[in-house]
């Protein structure tokens, strides 16, 4: 327990974008009021000016950066927020997930180390900062088949496009700013089908480990599009060890541990990261060639589609301490909704840009220590 002078005060909810939608910004709201009491504080919200205190607990809505002036506030260890801290803008992106195609152009901060390192967990891709260098790449990988074009800022798989051909990439290259694809990058990968895709997780908050994995699904919103649905999480208290401990199935025994080599990559190679909230995205399809594959797609290490069932969980644990693993999982549903019995709401209204849409979460399995 942290002593009186160092305990935390206040909850900042702390929304870094330029625009965060009406249904984010609800469910930031009741993450931000659980946080605060689990933390046994209490809760601010936006304030107009904050002071450099240690003694504030911060929920950033991104993942902070340091080389952005506002974002200097006082975050010395994951104990000083939800979410995470990194140095340079394309470390909080998928863009890390690949490497430079050879001789590539390469951000402030960029290291090859990091995709070397953690090479066994990735998929086969690049990472590009400039459209000259999309282009190699794409012409690289569709040798071998179909390509992914994933925009690195776009969320719940949005804005992501399958080519076939180099000519389909002009079109996409077109509606890109050449300033921004230098900071933020942009990522092409091999394109695998038959996908299912893997939650593997860790969160700290409140001197508590919780590790999880667990599965996505997808949903098609208002408009028909097929997008991120929620997540279904078997979470254990204590780190990684303890997820592997349980009687996991082969590839599910294969994310977790490529989660952990991609996260002690990341670890090893940039300077000053912090994560209290660490959150890997696994795909597991098969090739252009038939063959299964398995890597990493990105991190999370800012509040995500999960952090429901997360604080959820948290609360759990901490009220029962013989508990040692539970089944937590997140909904969206878009439309008309009827809630389960033991749904814990998060948002449900008619959104401004989405439409009619219901956020919740629920415990579902508990189990306890003989």
């Amino acid at each position: 327990m942290p002593s009186p002078d160092e305990a935390k005060t206040a909850v900042v909810l702390l929304d870094t974008r330029e625009h965060t939608p009406e249904h984010e910004h609800a469910v930031h709201l009741k993450l931000a009021e659980r946080l605060a009491a689990l933390l046994g504080i209490e809760h601010i919200e936006h304030p107009a000016q904050l002071q450099h205190d240690h003694r504030y607990y911060y929920m950033p809505t991104d993942t902070l950066i340091d080389a952005h002036p506002q974002h200097e506030l006082d975050i010395r260890s994951d104990q000083d927020l939800f979410g995470g801290k990194v140095s340079q803008p394309y470390m909080a992106t998928k863009a890390i997930s690949h490497p430079l195609p050879a001789g590539g152009d390469s951000p402030t901060g960029w290291t090859d180390s990091f995709a070397r390192q953690a090479s066994d967990a990735l998929l086969r891709g690049y990472s590009v900062f400039s459209k000259a260098d999309a282009r190699h790449a794409a012409s690289l990988l569709l040798r071998e088949g179909p390509v992914r074009v994933k925009p690195v800022l776009a969320k719940a798989g949005r804005g992501q496009t399958v080519i076939d051909h180099i000519e389909q990439l002009e079109p996409l290259l077109k509606l890109m700013d050449d300033h921004q694809l230098g900071v933020w990058g942009l990522v092409l990968e091999e394109n695998l089908v038959e996908v299912r895709t893997l939650s593997v997780g860790q969160v700290r908050v409140a001197g508590m480990t919780l590790s999880y994995h667990g599965t996505q699904q997808l949903t098609r919103d208002n408009q028909g599009c097929e997008v991120y649905g929620g997540s279904d999480l078997i979470l254990v208290r204590g780190g990684y060890d303890a997820l592997l401990q349980l009687p996991l199935e082969d590839h599910l025994r294969l994310a977790v541990t490529q989660a952990m080599a991609y996260e002690q990559a990341a670890e090893r190679n940039f300077e000053g990261f912090i994560a209290s909230r660490r959150n890997y995205d696994i795909a597991r399809g098969r090739n252009p060639q038939g063959h299964w594959r398995s890597g990493v797609l990105e991190q999370s290490w800012r509040i995500g589609g999960a952090s429901s069932a997360e604080v959820l969980a948290l609360q759990a644990f901490r009220d029962e301490p013989s508990l040692q693993r539970l089944r937590a999982s997140t909904h969206e549903i878009f439309g008309t909704a009827q809630l389960p019995a033991d749904a814990t709401l998060f948002y449900q209204g008619d959104d401004s840009e989405l439409g009619q849409l219901s956020k919740f979460a629920r415990i579902r399995e508990h189990d306890h220590r003989e």
